[in-house]
């Protein structure tokens, strides 16, 4: 009743200043109650997250980890005081989606380790976010550690939690997942299984929604898939559909996709081994490793480099091209 004849008092006038003050406090009081405050940094992260999905657009891994960790520290504050259910999970999923990269590109300079420490905080924060496929995506990102530095059997079983996780509906994250774990089967020798796991994110891809279909680490496009089919066929040997994948990948790579463009001709040259030309092969990826900047010429890079040349028989390495080859990735 106070309230009521409050109002009728201040509208008397018409809505003057302090009718519309009332008129504020009342909405005030309700409005709260219904939409939560975003804390003001929130939009500007979440833009952030997006943006550095795009990947590294020529710049070099250590200053875009440098970016990342410092946009992620001013999470905390957030997340340290208690939040409305629904802001809550979006700082999660901004959280998980900043982990994530970060361990991305951790991974890219091969910190395995430290990679890893990411993916966990990473995986923690997208299941509290209540976003499977944001979980799903972490885990097959997590997945790719142990694919590119020597544990195959660790990142087929992450695959496969990420495809369990990610379900049935074609999505990122579970095209994702299929093509990780069609890589990790064929390093793993486990023909059947990986061509199972190719067709399925073939059959996935086919499906993906377009909105799905960006060029980012985030999504999933047509060039990370041929990226992905390119190492997995190279691994099996059928060196005519990874030749495919390769040339369609780098069609649809910009030249500042640096890394990928490098991993795709590593894998041309590993083709060029497979089928019996080691020289060619050996020249191939030392005039790749030779036209790299510096920040690019280690961890993952350098790793697929030695598979290569671990791959090359004993009895050919005093070759004046494989020689080339072991100095170039010995540094």
């Amino acid at each position: 009743m106070k309230r009521r004849n409050l109002l009728h008092g201040a509208l008397a006038a018409g809505l003057t200043a302090p009718a519309l003050a009332v008129l504020t406090a009342a909405w005030t009081d309700v409005d709260q109650t219904l939409s939560p405050d975003v804390p003001r940094d929130l939009p500007d992260l979440e833009a952030a997250a997006e943006s550095y999905g795009y990947g590294y657009h020529g710049q070099a891994p250590t200053r875009v980890l440098a970016d990342l960790v410092t946009d992620f520290t001013t999470l905390r504050p957030l997340l340290t005081v208690p939040q409305p259910a629904p802001v809550r999970a979006r700082l999660c999923r901004t959280a998980g989606q900043m982990a994530g990269m970060t361990a991305i590109v951790l991974h890219d300079l091969g910190s395995r380790r430290e990679s890893r420490v990411w993916f966990v905080t990473a995986a923690r924060a997208a299941a509290e976010s209540g976003d499977p496929q944001l979980h799903a995506w972490v885990l097959a990102r997590e997945a790719m550690v142990p694919l590119n530095y020597g544990a195959p059997k660790a990142a087929a079983g992450l695959a496969e939690r990420a495809r369990h996780v990610a379900g049935h509906r074609p999505t990122a994250a579970a095209t994702l997942a299929a093509a990780v774990a069609a890589r990790a089967y064929a390093l793993n020798q486990q023909t059947e299984q990986a061509h199972t796991a190719l067709e399925a994110a073939d059959a996935l891809m086919d499906r993906l929604p377009e909105g799905e279909r960006s060029d980012t680490w985030l999504t999933y496009g047509e060039q990370k898939h041929h990226v992905h089919l390119s190492h997995a066929f190279t691994t099996l040997g059928d060196t005519r559909r990874a030749n495919e994948s390769q040339q369609h990948a780098l069609e649809l790579s910009t030249p500042t996709s640096t890394m990928t463009r490098t991993l795709l001709n590593i894998d041309a040259a590993a083709c060029s081994h497979h089928d019996g030309d080691t020289e060619q092969a050996c020249r191939r990826t030392v005039t790749a490793l030779t036209a790299l900047p510096a920040d690019y010429l280690t961890g993952l890079v350098r790793r697929r480099a030695l598979d290569l040349y671990e791959a090359i028989p004993a009895q050919h390495h005093r070759e004046r091209a494989v020689r080339e080859l072991r100095d170039v990735v010995a540094g």
